[in-house]
């Protein structure tokens, strides 16, 4: 598969092997009690215990402090720490100093000059998340996993010095038009695969998978 696919917000053992199963190479878990896709310490714990070697164990964190990424980093043995709140580039290298683990940054996206504020963070994270930045318009919105999109053709052609994912509404229908448009190599999917919010569809994450190998 020359596409690579993050599946994020997992929170039970069917929907984590069926993701492995269908060839994952990320797997997400959201640490941030807002989110409908939470998981406590142990229930990550447990789950990371499950995961083969090759697959990134990947932890969704919105502005924490040290005390909770030390706290976390303790049970379970991330190899990602994905930043999805307002963390400067500072506070990127202090945490990468202090933790010894790679770091992905998401950047919300409406429009060119979040990309223009994205390239600040370039030389120091090790990876991108593009997301979709919430409206005015969408209520009780979450730093991610609101289901919504952003222009894909915001990304075409741009360089960027370290491997990036696209997210943001992504689904089923629309998985490949957001591959071929964006160039992106990896993908990152969360609420376009569920039943309903925090419950992951088995039959959707295999026919997700289905797509984006066929892309």
């Amino acid at each position: 598969m020359s596409v690579s696919v993050k599946i994020c917000g997992l929170r039970t053992l069917p929907a984590l092997q069926t993701a492995i199963e269908a060839g994952a190479t990320y797997i997400g878990f959201v640490f941030f009690d807002r989110s409908p896709r939470n998981i406590t310490t142990e229930q990550a714990a447990s789950l990371a215990r499950e995961i083969p070697k090759p697959t990134i164990k990947t932890g969704v964190f919105v502005n924490p402090d040290n005390a909770q990424l030390s706290h976390i980093l303790k049970h379970v043995p991330l190899d990602l720490i994905q930043l999805h709140g307002t963390e400067s580039p500072d506070r990127l290298q202090e945490i990468k100093d202090l933790f010894r683990i790679p770091v992905m940054k998401a950047i919300t996206i409406s429009g060119p000059d979040d990309l223009t504020q994205a390239k600040r963070y370039d030389p120091i994270a090790d990876m991108l998340l593009f997301d979709a930045k919430a409206t005015a318009s969408c209520k009780n919105s979450l730093p991610g996993g609101n289901g919504i999109s952003f222009d894909w053709q915001l990304l075409k052609g741009i360089e960027w010095q370290i491997p990036w994912m696209l997210s943001g509404g992504l689904n089923i229908g629309n998985i490949q038009q957001a591959i071929r448009i964006s160039g992106a190599k990896i993908v990152d999917i969360s609420s376009g695969i569920e039943k309903h919010p925090g419950e992951k569809s088995l039959t959707k994450i295999r026919e997700f998978m289905s797509k984006v190998k066929k892309s």
